[in-house]
């Protein structure tokens, strides 16, 4: 097994890239468990790719182990594509998932269903200790109902719904959510990726 190193500390996307690369014989491995600094990377790109390269590249710089890192984000149309890269921090620095939904539920408070057309992002990097980097995007398209729903899943995954289902990503296992999901799409990218490369 090759180990990789997650610029994330956040276990959920972790996980979600665990369960796609350990077909390829990788193992995602936290930061801390890397004996990363505990440091904190400022995310000041105006794009997901931005912040994406920054995060692998800093951590790689540490650890000298090839990084992955997963920008994402929800961008809604109707807000002109926010929140964006602020996803994370939509209501504030000391914001939570509760309160950015709460933020996101009143901004939409009279918008039509038809007129709440939002996406996911994702932007995988990966970084190699030689300072190659490979880029994947994936997105995921669907809407934003205005009342949470579900157990599963974080951020304003109880919020969206994707196209083609009538449940939120909350409401989908995750396997189904792995299956469809803008990180899904952008690690199935990142996987063709990497055959193109050996």
């Amino acid at each position: 097994m090759e180990t990789i190193v997650a610029a994330s500390r956040n276990q959920h996307k972790i996980d979600e890239m665990q369960a796609i690369l350990q077909k390829f014989g990788m193992e995602i491995i936290s930061r801390d468990d890397a004996g990363v600094p505990k440091i904190e990377i400022e995310e000041d790109g105006e794009t997901f790719e931005e912040n994406s390269y920054k995060k692998a590249y800093e951590i790689m710089k540490l650890c000298g182990k090839t990084t992955i890192s997963d920008d994402s984000g929800l961008m809604v149309d109707y807000l002109g594509g926010a929140p964006g890269v602020y996803s994370a921090r939509f209501a504030g620095e000391d914001g939570n998932d509760q309160k950015n939904n709460e933020k996101l539920l009143t901004l939409l408070a009279d918008v039509p269903y038809k007129e709440r057309r939002a996406k996911f992002v994702s932007v995988i990097t990966m970084v190699f200790p030689d300072g190659e980097a490979i880029t994947a995007r994936g997105e995921c398209h669907g809407h934003i109902i205005d009342t949470p729903v579900g157990e599963n899943g974080f951020g304003y995954d109880p919020l969206f719904v994707p196209d083609g289902f009538q449940r939120t990503f909350s409401q989908l296992s995750p396997e189904e959510k792995n299956e469809i999901s803008h990180r899904a799409n952008a690690l199935a990218t990142l996987e063709r990726l990497l055959k193109e490369r050996k």
